[in-house]
């Protein structure tokens, strides 16, 4: 392709990137006022965010066998006209199990477009311009965490949470029929290929049991439930069943022989916890900034936001000197970042304004820059071509999950937190503490009769508590960053033979 027909498709393959990973912020700051429009808890809203996830993360693995069966073109169209209407769907759900339900297929249907948009549009540049087609590719992943918080909480404050799902049909519907225009003649090909069913099968209950076991967990008090046993017991035995049949089968769902290589698991766990720990703090701020700090969902968005500016500055020059300097050095740089800004948030109270509470998300995109594609380029360092997309499958289907389960775990631990230390607060609410009485006694001047005061001063502690919670998850979150840096220089990189796959650009 060349001139105004490359610029097009570029155009639309970016479309669709761009409205895969705005889904994904997009919904973080909506989570309260969805939650409250549907009748549920704000730990219950979450699972909107997490059941997508997982579901993406089971359909990623599947992208070359759908690809080989059916061909790159029809497999990214069809997944892009499918994600528009699951998008239409979640929409209109007036409930939290419609809404979940179509989250899922949603989440499913969209696996392929990320490693098929980079496909086609690398299949479109002459070989001497794939760097060019990366960086327009990494540009739209960059931008799309910028205005989807934004986009999203101004569409909860001043339309209805539903639209920020309908936003997606203009865009899904027009890169869509560009794509299918432009590309339906340059078809890959196609062949019959086996898949895995049983592995499959086995990986979703595994997968899905887990899931539902950590979000449901804190709600049923966990292991004091009989649902959550069962729930642990299945996914256990289905992991380990997982395990032998993936291991022995001749065409698995997932190649798990590929963590016999050094580098490869120690890349995975430092991307894939270094990730799961970083979107659980995503999933966190704009929850205890709505919820504890009074901020409206636009103005939550607009303390996310910046985290882009500095990631779309950043990142091409990582890009340019990732093959001149050691990516051990770029991937300790944005884990130390990392630390660096959680431990800034760990330091915040209920008076922090909103400047303080934004320079952590600005400072995180430089993090963000580094943190991808030099964890990526290790994580294939030494790996044959053949064995490079099944790499990138795996290595991404751990790190989605982790996203996932992080936001689960993530907002469980605050809730159980935010308990232990409002019970901590409430000893020294009595009546024999002069504080105490002298408060309450301003109050009641104040003209608040008696319960009103005290529930003044209960929404004070609550607001108090949760401020608390929050602070020891991001100094601990900030702890195991550094943690990780351990596991990066136990990879020993190595030239790979295949520098330029699309799959070492990184990922969304």
């Amino acid at each position: 392709m060349s001139g105004g027909t490359l610029a097009l498709a570029s155009m639309a393959l970016a479309l669709a990137t761009f409205m895969n990973v705005l889904d994904v912020s997009i919904a973080n700051v909506s989570i309260p006022a969805l939650s409250g429009d549907l009748g549920v808890s704000i730990s219950q809203g979450t699972w909107v965010i997490t059941s997508f996830a997982v579901a993406n993360a089971i359909s990623v693995p599947l992208t070359g066998f759908l690809t080989q069966r059916f061909g790159a073109v029809r497999v990214f169209t069809s997944s892009i006209l499918l994600f528009v209407l699951a998008s239409f769907l979640c929409g209109m759900s007036t409930s939290l199990g419609m809404l979940i339900l179509f989250r899922v297929i949603q989440g499913a249907v969209a696996g392929p477009m990320i490693p098929l948009s980079q496909s086609l549009l690398l299949s479109s540049y002459p070989k001497a311009k794939a760097g060019v087609a990366l960086t327009i590719w990494s540009m739209t992943t960059l931008i799309a965490p910028v205005v989807g918080p934004l986009l999203g909480g101004w569409i909860t404050d001043n339309i209805s949470w539903p639209w920020i799902f309908y936003i997606n049909l203009p865009i899904g519907l027009l890169a869509a029929g560009v794509t299918w225009l432009l590309y339906r003649h340059r078809e890959t090909p196609t062949r019959v290929v086996p898949i895995d069913y049983v592995g499959l099968g086995l990986l979703i209950v595994w997968v899905g049991a887990l899931q539902i076991m950590l979000d449901k967990g804190n709600e049923l008090d966990w292991f004091n439930s009989t649902q959550i046993i069962v729930l642990t017991i299945v996914s256990a035995i289905a992991f380990c069943f997982f395990l032998v049949w993936e291991l022995t089968d001749e065409h698995p769902v997932v190649d798990l022989s590929l963590f016999k290589r050094r580098n490869f698991w120690s890349g995975t766990l430092a991307l894939s916890v270094g990730y799961g720990i970083f979107f659980g703090n995503v999933v966190l701020l704009p929850l205890w900034l709505q919820q504890d700090m009074g901020y409206t969902a636009t103005l939550a968005g607009a303390v996310l936001a910046p985290v882009g500016f500095l990631a779309i500055l950043f990142s091409p020059l990582v890009g340019k000197n990732i093959q001149k300097y050691d990516p051990r050095l770029f991937a300790t740089l944005a884990f130390s970042i990392f630390a660096l800004i959680l431990w800034m948030r760990s330091n915040f109270t209920t008076q922090t304004d909103f400047v303080t509470i934004m320079i952590p998300s600005l400072i995180q995109g430089i993090a963000m820059a580094a943190f991808f594609v030099p964890l990526m380029t290790l994580i294939f360092s030494g790996l044959t071509p053949d064995k490079i997309p099944a790499a990138s499958g795996l290595s991404n289907f751990v790190r989605i999950l982790a996203g996932g389960f992080g936001a689960s775990i993530y907002t469980s631990t605050w809730e159980n937190g935010s308990s232990v230390h409002h019970s901590v607060l409430v000893e020294h609410i009595n009546y024999a503490s002069p504080v105490s009485q002298s408060v309450l006694t301003m109050l009641t001047d104040g003209g608040l009769s008696h319960q009103q005061a005290l529930s003044y001063i209960n929404n004070l502690i609550n607001k108090q508590s949760a401020t608390l919670a929050a602070n020891d998850l991001t100094w601990l979150s900030a702890l195991l960053f550094i943690a990780l840096i351990g596991f990066i220089w136990l990879i020993r990189p190595k030239t790979t033979t295949a520098p330029n796959s699309p799959a070492a650009s990184g990922a969304h």
